[in-house]
């Protein structure tokens, strides 16, 4: 057909793309969502929802949990835990375990707490003492391991029998040491003026809205895939509301915990060490591919001893929190079911078992779901073993999401 009508319609189709009406913002988001969602690519959000639906929950059934006084307590309580489960998390990237990490946590509070009252040793010295414990202890099991090639679970299940045996020789006969210092107790029993409060709050949430906009930034110019830009503003304005509304809530008691800073500090400091530095990238890549990354020239038996040292380091600064919350080192520190819930920490806030893939955010995300749950319980004046069950279910829940993540990369070819 020819003429004015074949010219009309041929017109018509190719104005039809120019007419049709652009994809709204919801619209955007839900087929973004959707489209993470098959390719495995969860992030951060089934997390962050299941800590909405708990804080409901418990709100719902005991209107003190979302008081200011609950809250603060939450962070100092799980200071220690997300401490640990940093450490964790790192070891996870490399696709191995630490089962040592609890003992090790015992014995530095251990030794922290004797070097003081009983040698009269220096706050910092001891602590300083306790530190390199946890470092010389993370880097002798990481070597056993790269060099010898036991495996990580098998040379970290010993660490859990062994130091834990030396924490009770190291505490003696009395099983337990008070320590009274002021230095020490400081760091989980202070608060942060109202001004430094709002300083550190909105300064923390800054420079994570920065980070957000130069990832965006210069995966642009490099032309690599990026997220959409509602995107990024929508997790930046979150951040920023969060922030805001915790150092508001949290001046309602006593201001911002000395404890939970630290823990922020340490999750940005090591969060910055995986995915800003060299050191980072040779974590993920032996992760993936431990053969693979040593063909490509990486150090695998030197990756494999850092990580284990820094998980070894932040143990001890987990038994230094414990000593300064508790005001005394004991027999219990690191004991019952402190481990499991630092692995059900990383593990919950999303960092695959597999190796390779997550977040040291993870970390503090997990510890606040571990914490919420066993905090709001007791507050319902739960017994142990409902505890124990939900505990459990939310880390079975975890993995599965997990296992049914990497089968849906590995289907989507990533």
């Amino acid at each position: 057909m020819t003429g004015p009508e074949s010219s009309s319609r041929r017109r018509r189709t190719t104005e039809t793309p120019q007419q049709q009406a652009p994809e709204s913002p919801s619209g955007l988001l839900s087929r973004y969502t959707i489209q993470r969602w098959r390719h495995g690519e969860l992030g951060a959000l089934p997390v962050v929802l299941g800590l909405i639906l708990i804080a409901a929950f418990f709100a719902s059934q005991e209107p003190t949990f979302l008081s200011a006084r609950n809250i603060s307590n939450l962070i100092v309580q799980i200071a220690a835990t997300g401490s640990v489960a940093v450490g964790i998390v790192m070891v996870l990237l490399l696709g191995e375990i630490d089962l040592s990490v609890g003992s090790v946590t015992g014995l530095c509070s251990a030794l922290l707490g004797v070097l003081i009252v009983n040698h009269g040793w220096p706050w910092w010295l001891a602590i300083l003492a306790a530190m390199a414990t946890g470092v010389l202890i993370g880097a002798f099991q990481g070597a056993w391991f790269a060099f010898i090639g036991v495996p990580s679970f098998v040379v970290t299940l010993a660490g859990f029998l062994a130091w834990q045996g030396v924490q009770l020789r190291v505490l003696g006969s009395t099983g337990t040491v008070n320590v009274f210092e002021p230095h020490i107790g400081k760091i989980a029993q202070s608060f942060l003026p109202e001004p430094w409060g709002w300083a550190v709050g909105l300064g923390a949430a800054g420079v994570s809205v920065l980070a957000f906009w130069g990832t965006w930034v210069g995966r642009r110019r490099t032309g690599l895939l990026a997220v959409p830009m509602f995107v990024v503003l929508t997790r930046s304005l979150l951040v920023v509301a969060i922030a805001a509304a915790t150092v508001q809530i949290l001046g309602r008691f006593n201001g911002v915990p000395t404890a939970g800073v630290m823990l922020f500090a340490l999750v940005a400091l090591f969060s910055f060490l995986t995915t800003r530095t060299r050191f980072g990238r040779y974590v993920f890549a032996v992760g993936g591919s431990a053969e693979a990354a040593r063909r490509a020239g990486i150090p695998v038996v030197g990756v494999r001893i850092t990580v284990f040292a820094l998980a070894g380091l932040m143990a001890s600064i987990g038994g230094i929190v414990f000593v300064s919350r508790l005001t005394a080192a004991s027999t219990q520190t690191g004991t019952g079911t402190f481990l499991l819930e630092a692995i059900a920490a990383a593990v919950i806030g999303g960092t695959s078992l597999f190796g390779g893939r997550g977040s040291v955010w993870s970390a503090l995300l997990g510890a606040f779901v571990i914490g919420s749950v066993s905090n709001g319980l007791d507050l319902m004046a739960q017994p142990p073993e409902i505890k124990y069950m939900v505990e459990g279910a939310i880390l079975l829940a975890a993995v599965t999401v997990d296992a049914v993540a990497r089968r849906s990369r590995a289907a989507a070819g990533r």
